[in-house]
C-alpha cells in the first residue's frame, strides 16, 4: 500500500502556471483550458487525427477545475 502511494505521489501534477491569468482566482483559466481541450479535440477530429493527443488538455483541465464542474 506505501509503494502504491508513493507512486501516486510521484506521477502527480498539477498545471503550470501561466501569466496571463497571475491572480489566484483561476476561474478564466478553468474556462481557457476547458476551450483548449474542445478545440483539440474538434480539431482531431476534423483531420482524421487521434484525439488522444489532447490528452494534456485534458488533464491540466482535470487537475484545476474543481471536480464538480469536472465531472459531467
Amino acid at each position: 500500500m506505501e509503494k502504491d502511494t508513493k507512486t501516486k505521489i510521484k506521477n502527480y501534477w498539477t498545471a503550470p502556471s501561466e501569466s496571463h491569468f497571475p491572480n489566484q482566482n483561476q476561474t478564466k483559466k478553468c474556462w481557457q483550458d476547458h476551450l483548449d481541450l474542445q478545440r483539440c479535440e474538434k480539431m482531431m477530429t476534423d483531420k482524421g487525427g487521434v484525439v488522444s493527443t489532447c490528452q494534456w488538455y485534458q488533464c491540466v483541465y482535470k487537475s484545476l477545475c474543481p471536480i464538480s464542474w469536472v465531472s459531467t
